[in-house]
């Protein structure tokens, strides 16, 4: 291994450590964000009732149909997130190729089409007589959009929780996060233009620039300057100081979106559990399949069980942006994606369970091919 090699590898590693120190003081948050989420419902729908002009002002405050306060909220919560992110861990990508392979075809090859597969089946026939039929169309549309971007910062707690492999977790992130900036927008739009639904091209291709692009290079660059002056110290303090901020611009984002869908959430309830319905087994059916093939491969469990958890998470700070900025505040898009924030937490916890309640079984499997499974673990 060359000195660059490793040094690539001990940044990893370093990036690692420092996530699975932090995961007990972020852990209140991510263990009770349902609760936190239930919070925000209940504050935003209460302010919506008594302030409406104000919100309605905020939801007017756009440019190309992009919302510039929630952009700048978008902003908050997603650049602490990307600065964990070492772009250099793509260099671990060829020592777990195996799980990156079944990863990157579950996030990007199948989640997408799968949940839009069920959109249409649940959304479109099976519940439409239950749901307000002008808003068919965009339900579908803010499921396309949860699905259709992997997640990048919580899929380290899912990881860690899992004694997921720290190098397969980062170097699969990055290269999620390298994939997002190229592939979103035409996955979007072509799930959305065989909906039937018509894409504003200028809008979608200002959030990808606002909401992925812009957000990759200034969290690069900021993390570079933080390792070139104060090393690993100076990016830990920093991320420190972040965490509240983020968890802060995510809440009011919330309270922002529920306070202008306050008035459709009261008188219609039920579409939530409806709405939730094919996000819960597409997360269940995308997992449960990243598992399976890990497995069939002999990939060692330390990588299948992250695998399994990337393959099935969403990244929904930026599906709830694009729904914003592409259908607006009101729109049933918002809401699906919003329902995606409500059960996202208690449902990978459930996979984190049946993970490591399965090792026994899976790793009967793999004993069978006991070099690819070692070596793996071992790298």
């Amino acid at each position: 291994m060359t000195l660059g090699e490793q040094n690539v590898v001990n940044k990893a590693a370093w990036t690692a450590d420092r996530v699975s120190a932090k995961v007990s003081s972020m852990g209140a948050f991510e263990r009770y964000l349902t609760l936190w989420v239930a919070l925000c419902i209940v504050a935003g729908v209460a302010l919506g009732q008594m302030l409406p002009d104000l919100f309605h002002a905020i939801g007017a405050a756009t440019v190309a149909q992009v919302n510039l306060p929630v952009a700048g909220l978008v902003w908050l919560m997603i650049i602490p997130m990307l600065l964990k992110i070492d772009l250099a861990a793509l260099g671990e990508v060829r020592a777990h190729w195996r799980g990156i392979a079944v990863t990157i075809g579950v996030n990007w090859l199948i989640k997408p089409f799968s949940m839009a597969l069920l959109g249409w089946l649940f959304i479109g026939y099976l519940f439409r007589p239950f749901l307000p039929a002008g808003q068919i169309d965009a339900y579908i549309a803010g499921l396309i959009l949860l699905a259709a971007a992997p997640c990048t910062a919580m899929v380290f707690v899912w990881s860690n929780l899992v004694d997921g492999e720290p190098h397969f977790t980062l170097s699969q992130v990055a290269l999620n996060d390298t994939i997002m900036v190229v592939a979103f927008a035409p996955i979007v739009a072509l799930l959305l233009g065989l909906s039937s639904i018509t894409v504003p091209w200028n809008t979608l291709l200002l959030s990808v620039i606002l909401y992925i692009v812009v957000p990759v290079i200034v969290a690069q660059f900021w993390r570079h300057m933080l390792l070139a002056k104060g090393g690993p110290v100076a990016l830990a303090k920093t991320l420190r100081t972040l965490a509240p901020l983020s968890l802060s611009a995510l809440l009011l984002t919330l309270v922002l979106l529920f306070g202008l869908q306050g008035e459709q959430i009261m008188r219609q309830p039920f579409v939530i559990a409806l709405l939730a319905v094919p996000i819960l087994i597409q997360v269940y059916f995308n997992a449960g399949l990243a598992y399976w093939l890990n497995r069939r491969l002999g990939v060692a469990w330390c990588v299948a069980g992250p695998s399994a958890l990337i393959g099935a998470s969403n990244f929904f700070e930026l599906a709830v942006a694009t729904a914003i900025a592409l259908f607006g505040f009101r729109s049933g898009a918002a809401l699906s994606t919003v329902v995606g924030v409500l059960v996202e937490v208690p449902v990978m916890l459930s996979v984190v369970h049946l993970v490591r309640r399965s090792r026994s079984w899976y790793e009967r499997d793999t004993a069978m091919r006991p070099a690819t499974a070692k070596k793996e673990a071992a790298l």
